[in-house]
């Protein structure tokens, strides 16, 4: 399955917040943190992956009444 620019690119940066997340609490589970420290991240990864991204629909790429994306 392909993807239009705008949903790639909101896939993209989805993909790195939770990369960038996930390193954060690895980093911590490393170090002698609060365990709440742990929870937290999880459940901001959590919010990040339930996340729904709208798609844009740019109106000059109407062919025939129908939005191509």
């Amino acid at each position: 399955m392909s993807f239009c620019d705008h949903c790639q690119g909101q896939r993209f940066d989805r993909a790195q917040v939770l990369r960038a997340l996930r390193a954060a609490r690895q980093r911590l589970r490393g170090s002698q943190s609060d365990p709440s420290l742990d929870h937290t991240f999880a459940l901001a990864i959590e919010a990040v992956r339930a996340l729904e991204i709208p798609h844009l629909e740019l109106l000059d790429e109407v062919v025939d009444g129908e939005v191509v994306h």
